[in-house]
This record gives C-alpha cells, structure tokens and sequence, in this order.
C-alpha cells in the first residue's frame, strides 16, 4: 500500500527522485499518466491492468467514456527509474501537472500522485478546511 507524502525537487532534465519506499511498491516499470484534480497518477503494472479492464468496459457509445479514455491513455507513458531512483515526466505530463521545481509526492492506496507543491499545499488546506464535512456525505466511519 502506497502512503505517506514526500517533497523532492525536479531537475532541469524532468527528473523527480521517487522516495524509495514508493520503487519497492512501484517496481522497476510502472505508468505515469493524467490525474484527477491536476496531478499525475503512477501505477504499478498490476494496478494499471485491472484500471485497464474496467476501462476497456466502459461503452464506447458514451461520449463521456470515450472522452475519459482517450484523455487518460493519450498522456500515459511507461517509466522506469534511473540508477538514483529518478523518473523522467514526459513534457506533456509536467505542463498537465504544472509541475515546477518543487514537487510533492504522494501515496494514495494503489497509486502515487505527483502534485506541484504549491497546488498540493493549496489543495490539502480546501481540502483540510472540509474534512469532516466529507467524512460525513462518504459516511466514512473510523
């Protein structure tokens, strides 16, 4: 399980140190692609096959899942980290994040997210400010 959050900074060749407690989980390939609430999504490769299936069963008669698709798979990238625990974003990926030199790194669950670290401390803070509120319409009990 994919957890915690760490800051690293990208390099001027797009290279983003990934802690190394996310590689182990990540293994030596994964998928980095377009993310919700602009951030990037990396998944393992067993993770990224059953996102895959649901996806392929989606009904290419809807507009919505075709738009879905198209957006999530034309962005995807198959990474793989250097000998000092780098991956490189692909450009399209760092524009779509804006992504700047500090960056966040995030484990949520089954993926990572990569956040720009001043749209993540935005985000945590909207999102903070309304925890228990969300809590309360998921019915999440603890």
């Amino acid at each position: 399980m994919l957890m915690g959050e760490f800051q690293h900074s990208l390099d001027s060749k797009r290279r983003l140190i990934i802690p190394a407690k996310f590689r182990d989980q990540l293994g030596p390939e994964f998928v980095l692609t377009r993310g919700l609430d602009g951030c990037l999504f990396g998944y393992p490769q067993a993770e990224w096959q059953r996102l895959n299936e649901k996806l392929q069963s989606l009904p290419l008669t809807k507009r919505d899942a075709r738009a879905f698709v198209r957006f999530l798979y034309s962005a995807a990238s198959d990474c793989s980290f250097d000998r000092q625990g780098r991956v490189n974003i692909p450009e399209p990926l760092c524009t779509y994040a804006h992504l700047s030199k500090k960056c966040m790194i995030i484990g949520v669950a089954n993926r990572l997210e990569i956040w720009d670290a001043d749209r993540w401390s935005e985000y945590n803070s909207d999102t903070a400010a309304n925890f228990d509120e969300i809590a309360e319409e998921l019915n999440i009990d603890f």
